[in-house]
């Protein structure tokens, strides 16, 4: 699952702990299903350990989290063997449980030093990633047994088109979790610390949000209903991108976005829609771009068009990369980061072409520039 490293990241960054894994943990079992390590613990994906030697064990007995700050200072296992045999002080292990109630392993994270894990704000955390890989192992085993009723190749196309819907309709109710906690916490009185965590948390939120929405979209564009639209005169279009930009600024703090907007005119546009556009755009420039180079993004109307164009720095897009650009899935260059779906720049080419509007790209050497042109009259339809 190609989130569960992004969650690792996420746990090992905002907890400053070294070691964080996903585990399949059964009676007889411990193996490492994804790992992330700086601690040079020495385990890989697909590794095992004895299950007798870890607390894990504990964790499937009780179905119910095991967090420790400091073992030295920890009434249960300040003598217990297994932190001595692995050399750690702090130690965090939180079920995952799937939609029938089956256990199918632990999130957990360990570090030789100790760590402020215990918190609410933390063990929220853990839990809303729990819950999130269950909803991905959920759906990755509906898949796998509707694979295994396929007898042909059309007959598993068709089903996997149908299985890409109810997927990302299936995403948004953990997400909708998730983000009802961060808010949830940010009205809550923090320290520093605790303010940053519930920052990357909403911003993991925003972006996987974004994930969701193309997927909707592609799914419904294959399947035939297209992408609807709700158009309406707007006046108001600027305030709207403006929108858009402050929530990708404040998720991406560590990057410079600049603006410069001249809109005189009424544009008859999905204000939504158009929305989604600018931020696929901008994330793909947030992705892909020079991250010690701003991004420039200007909008303009003349007397025919709408004019958006979002410009990052870095190295120049191939032309063979270019041609396919706008196909789904794609993700650019072998030697591309690889994030997200590859789904972005397709929808956002699919909105440009229902408004009756166009989404062109030049690469030079310097820089990238995508460029959306709407009229001011949107088709409707």
């Amino acid at each position: 699952m190609d989130v569960v490293p992004r969650i690792l990241n996420v746990v090992c960054k905002t907890t400053g702990m070294g070691f964080a894994a996903v585990a399949r943990v059964t009676a007889e079992r411990w193996v490492a299903c994804d790992v992330m390590d700086s601690i040079a613990f020495g385990l890989k994906a697909g590794d095992e350990l004895p299950i007798e030697t870890t607390i894990c064990q504990t964790v499937r007995e009780l179905r119910k989290e095991v967090v420790i700050d400091d073992v030295a200072g920890d009434d249960v296992y300040r003598s217990h063997p297994v932190p001595a045999m692995y050399n750690f002080k702090s130690y965090a292990s939180f079920p995952i449980l799937l939609e029938d109630g089956t256990f199918f392993g632990t999130l957990c994270a360990i570090d030789p030093e100790p760590a402020k894990i215990s918190s609410p704000e933390v063990r929220e955390m853990f839990r809303l990633f729990a819950e999130l890989i269950a909803q991905h192992l959920d759906a990755g085993s509906q898949l796998s047994e509707s694979e295994a009723r396929l007898s042909d190749a059309e007959a598993f196309g068709d089903l996997r088109e149908q299985f890409i819907a109810v997927l990302g309709h299936d995403l948004r109710s953990p997400l909708a979790s998730i983000s009802s906690g961060a808010r949830l916490l940010s009205r809550s009185p923090l320290d520093e610390r605790s303010q940053r965590i519930v920052m990357l948390i909403q911003s993991t939120v925003v972006r996987m949000t974004g994930l969701v929405d193309n997927l909707l979209d592609f799914a419904r564009g294959r399947l035939g209903d297209g992408l609807s639209l709700n158009v309406n005169n707007s006046s108001d279009i600027e305030r709207t991108l403006q929108q858009v930009i402050e929530e990708l600024r404040s998720g991406h703090p560590e990057h410079e976005i600049n603006t410069a907007f001249n809109i005189s005119h009424t544009v008859s546009c999905d204000e939504q829609r158009v929305a989604q556009l600018v931020s696929n755009l901008i994330s793909n420039a947030l992705t892909h771009g020079a991250s010690d180079e701003p991004i420039r993004i200007s909008a303009e109307t003349t007397e025919e068009d709408l004019q958006v164009r979002v410009t990052n720095g870095g190295r120049q897009i191939p032309t063979e990369v270019r041609e396919h650009l706008f196909d789904p899935f794609s993700r650019g260059s072998a030697s591309s980061s690889g994030k997200g779906l590859g789904l972005g720049l397709y929808i956002a080419s699919e909105i440009a072409h229902a408004h009756g509007g166009s989404l062109d790209v030049a690469s030079s050497e310097q820089e990238t520039t995508f460029t959306l042109r709407l009229p001011l009259e949107a088709a409707q339809g």
